[in-house]
């Protein structure tokens, strides 16, 4: 069980590499960013394309309703937050999301109708290989796929979810780093399989910056600067979110201009 853990753990921080190589910053030889970044994209049922379309609008828009592609969401209750925090309605969104791109429907409005084509072959080419993975798995019997893949993905994905929702949740959606994103205290080990996106105000201030230069980068743009970034730990962050979320409404009992979830 322990193994298990921590390989289900390492498996879904891959989407670090995976967000590292849409940014182009680990290889000098640009097409083996994308190499690698499709096969990535491909263990975390997260197609490369769809990525890098969804993120470049995040980083133009951050925290923009209309045109952030990462808030193309109702706002959350603490009933849907914890789904998705979970993994629930995380991966029914996933996994729905190829199967209708796929079926050559594509609804998201940040994805231009030049780059339809690519989301919905890119789709039908992810469902080809898991399909041949399947048949491969039942003709000989294995659950290879699902012990070391799967099932660690899947179970372990909520420890993922503390990075994925501490960088913007609970702040402000003026277009200003300084009140929309949040840098993440932790510990060196935590850095390391997160390649430094805990530094997050530094790499939306900056997002060409390679990753193993982002604290150098942090201590340049804040130290002795008079400016601070929004700061909360990992489990901070969510003691604060399920206790402002239960408090109301949810997300919709505070103004967008409001930062609600901070130490």
């Amino acid at each position: 069980m322990p193994v298990f853990i921590v390989h289900g753990i390492l498996l879904n921080f891959l989407y670090a590499g995976q967000h590292e190589l849409c940014h182009w910053t680990v290889f000098r030889i640009r097409p083996l960013n994308e190499i690698f970044g499709r096969l990535i994209g491909f263990l975390m049922i997260y197609p490369r394309d769809f990525d890098l379309i969804q993120h470049t609008a995040h980083h133009r828009h951050t925290q923009d309703w209309a045109r952030d592609g990462e808030l193309a969401r109702p706002k959350y209750t603490l009933l849907s937050y914890l789904m998705w925090f979970f993994g629930p309605s995380y991966w029914y969104t996933r996994i729905a999301r190829i199967l209708r791109m796929a079926a050559g429907r594509v609804v998201e409005p940040y994805i231009p109708e030049a780059r339809k084509a690519d989301v919905i072959l890119e789709a039908r080419l992810h469902l080809a290989g898991y399909a041949l993975i399947a048949a491969v798995s039942i003709a000989f019997q294995s659950w290879a796929a699902v012990l070391y893949w799967l099932a660690p993905l899947v179970l372990m994905k909520f420890v993922h979810q503390m990075q994925n929702t501490i960088e913007h949740l609970g702040l402000s959606h003026d277009q200003n780093i300084l009140v929309n994103t949040r840098t993440t205290r932790t510990n060196p080990l935590m850095r390391r399989i997160c390649w430094n996106m805990q530094y997050h105000t530094a790499h939306h201030a900056f997002p060409g910056v390679p990753f193993h230069r982002l604290p150098r980068l942090h201590r340049e743009i804040f130290d002795g600067n008079g400016i601070a970034p929004n700061s909360m730990t990992y489990l901070g962050f969510q003691a604060r979110l399920w206790r402002a979320l239960a408090a109301g409404r949810g997300e919709a009992a505070y103004a967008d201009d409001q930062v609600w979830v901070r130490d």
